[in-house]
């Protein structure tokens, strides 16, 4: 199989995927490392880091893993800086990384709220914060934010999920706003997309709804696809925002 690898290496970059275990992260690092970027995966659970990234070596393409807690600024902070120390630069991060576990507010399940800004904002800033420095002293780089369509919408039960999705969306905006042309941001904002998001909803009602709601899927593949689409784009050109959900979705 021919891959990007061998017909345009220039193009490489060394891209850290947080999140990187499953859904969207894991087909992002299978799609960027065939393409032959060195694919750096980030996640909590080890095992699925280490099969993920045996498989991608077994394909021909780089990667290697990273124990990742990216409620932990210090953690984030040291893993970006360990890329750099390895591989000399850092040029993406894909901001993956991201729990959903919907409820109505009258559910008070206020824990699993704490947990989605931990994660879902906490974690964004926190990759922000270690990559510009590096960034900054290389001239240029490239952030992207994997959002959803909660960033845009609400819905019941998503009131607290879509706030830190419209946090995601509005801190990658900013960011855009204010970094040196040299930094490029994109913010991906998918629809329902097969992931593992949707299993660890508590609540009762959430669940039922999200069964309903999910009735129409893509695959994760189609994320990736977009997350490299905006990557491969020339210098000069910054892909701020895609949408990508299933054609059924209205």
């Amino acid at each position: 199989m021919t891959t990007k690898a061998d017909t345009n290496t220039q193009t490489a970059k060394v891209v850290l995927v947080t999140g990187a275990s499953s859904g969207i992260g894991e087909a992002t690092a299978l799609r960027l490392a065939a393409e032959g970027h060195q694919v750096v995966l980030g996640a909590r659970r080890t095992d699925r880091l280490q099969a993920l990234t045996e498989k991608i070596k077994a394909d021909g393409g780089q990667a290697t893993a990273q124990r990742l807690d990216v409620t932990d600024r210090d953690a984030v902070r040291d893993v970006v800086d360990e890329v750099v120390e390895e591989h000399g630069r850092i040029d993406v991060i894909v901001n993956n990384a991201g729990i959903m576990p919907l409820s109505r507010l009258d559910a008070l399940l206020v824990d699993e709220w704490d947990q989605m800004i931990d994660v879902n904002v906490k974690g964004l800033l926190h990759g922000i914060a270690a990559v510009l420095p590096h960034f900054a002293r290389q001239g240029g780089g490239h952030v992207v934010t994997v959002a959803s369509v909660g960033a845009h919408e609400v819905y019941p039960t998503s009131a607290v999920y879509s706030a830190t999705k419209f946090a995601a969306w509005a801190i990658t905006e900013g960011l855009r706003m204010e970094a040196d042309p040299s930094i490029r941001t994109t913010t991906i904002t998918p629809g329902t997309v097969e992931s593992e998001l949707a299993e660890h909803i508590s609540d009762p009602g959430a669940q039922t709804y999200m069964k309903t709601f999910r009735r129409n899927l893509i695959p994760a593949d189609a994320i990736a696809r977009a997350i490299s689409f905006a990557l491969d784009q020339p210098a000069d050109v910054d892909v701020n925002e895609i949408i990508v959900r299933p054609a059924a979705q209205r």
